[in-house]
């Protein structure tokens, strides 16, 4: 079974997976950090109170993450075709990770800023930051190393709705191990491509900590 173009396979999957990964995580980020920004300052004790704003974002975020992905990724295809033209592929899986995924990083963002002490705020707000000012110059400084291992774990997600996507012929990793391991039976296939899986989630999480680590202030 482990011939030339198995092996070639493997490695593509590797790739596949490492793009559709990376490049949704990259555009959820786009999209969920500033959700999760400005769920943080309009809640009720931020510092732009506004609740109609706070509970109508909430509950879009809310009713997104409710979705089960693999649902997310059917319910989506006329919306991922009329992007991409496609519905198969890696690139035809991004729209979906990015739907599914950009809700939830907007909840560990609006998490990470919560945990900042408040009492920074005030002392900015006292010399009279704007929001704005305080946003970039209090808020995501002082979250950094929260925000960075919120980051891991989101990406570690992504990388799990991306194998899920096999069942419709995402491509990746995820693809090769239920075209092989479930269809064909071929378990040693499977095996490889979850052992391939639990290294690069490990990878991730590795770089995420060693980075979190060098940016908290608190550890050095």
């Amino acid at each position: 079974m482990w011939n030339e173009t198995v092996m070639k396979m493997v490695v593509v999957g590797i790739f596949e997976t490492l793009y559709m990964t990376f490049m949704s995580s990259f555009i959820a980020y786009l999209i969920g950090l500033p959700l999760g920004v400005i769920l943080v300052i309009t809640d009720k004790e931020g510092i732009a109170p506004n609740p109609m704003i706070n509970k109508v974002l909430g509950v879009i975020v809310n009713i997104v993450r409710s979705v089960p992905f693999i649902i997310l990724l059917i319910t989506v295809m006329p919306f991922t075709r009329w992007i991409v033209g496609t519905t198969i592929g890696s690139t035809a899986v991004i729209p979906p990770l990015i739907l599914a995924s950009a809700p939830y990083i907007a909840r560990l963002v609006e998490s990470s800023l919560k945990e900042v002490d408040y009492g920074v705020i005030e002392a900015a707000q006292s010399m009279g930051a704007t929001t704005f000012q305080i946003i970039r110059k209090v808020l995501l400084p002082e979250a950094k190393p929260s925000l960075i291992i919120g980051s891991a774990i989101a990406i570690t997600t992504i990388l799990g709705y991306s194998a899920m996507a096999g069942f419709v012929g995402g491509g990746g990793l995820g693809d090769i191990a239920i075209r092989y391991g479930y269809y064909r039976k071929e378990i040693d296939i499977a095996f490889v491509t979850v052992i391939l899986m639990v290294v690069i989630v490990q990878g991730i999480q590795e770089l995420g900590a060693r980075w979190m680590k060098h940016t908290d202030k608190r550890l050095h």
